[in-house]
């Protein structure tokens, strides 16, 4: 399946605090330690929404409605925050249920 990267605000913004305070250099990917799958990523909006989830959509339905825009949205990148591992940086939501369930409390 397609791999979402992702990050709350939150640890967004105590990861950038935590670059300036530890003086930390060089291209930092600013996101939580591992991706989502596409059906992760669904399976948590319907836990935290408390919805029932549709299947994620098949990538042919996604090209027929989106045209060359679907590219971006399937689109699959594993990054990883290897700059922020080694400088000891700590996600408060490291998965995604959390990091949902932190963004609609900031709502």
């Amino acid at each position: 399946g397609q791999y979402w990267s992702f990050i709350s605000m939150r640890d967004e913004v105590a990861a950038l605090r935590f670059l300036i305070q530890q003086n930390v250099s060089g291209p930092v990917n600013l996101v939580a330690p591992q991706a989502a799958t596409n059906a992760e990523v669904t399976k948590a909006m319907g836990e935290v929404l408390r919805r029932p989830t549709a299947l994620p959509e098949p990538a042919f339905a996604l090209k027929a409605v989106l045209g060359e825009i679907s590219d971006e949205v399937l689109s699959s990148q594993r990054v990883r925050p290897t700059l922020l591992e080694q400088a000891g940086f700590r996600w408060q939501d490291p998965q995604i249920g959390s990091s949902l369930r932190a963004a609609l409390a900031e709502r």
